[in-house]
């Protein structure tokens, strides 16, 4: 059975509707990441779940912020 765990990304911008199912698309793209959401409600918060053991939260934020968007990881 994979290791899960969740991460959430706090997205300092206002950042358009297409351009934030981009940037998921792009977390789900990366080895390891298994699902990556933000709601309409809560535009400035990603919550991206992934597995450990292939992909770390540090390399997730930098994907963000390899975007051009500037973000941080809100610990929970």
């Amino acid at each position: 059975m994979d290791k899960m765990a969740d991460v959430t990304i706090h997205i300092d911008e206002t950042v358009a509707v297409d351009d934030r199912e981009g940037l998921q698309d792009k977390l789900r793209a990366l080895d390891g990441v298994l699902a990556a959401a933000s709601q309409d409600e809560t535009p400035h918060l990603m919550v991206v779940e992934y597995n450990p053991d292939l992909i770390d939260s540090r390399e997730i934020l930098d994907a963000v912020t390899d975007s051009g968007v500037h973000a941080e990881l809100i610990g929970l």
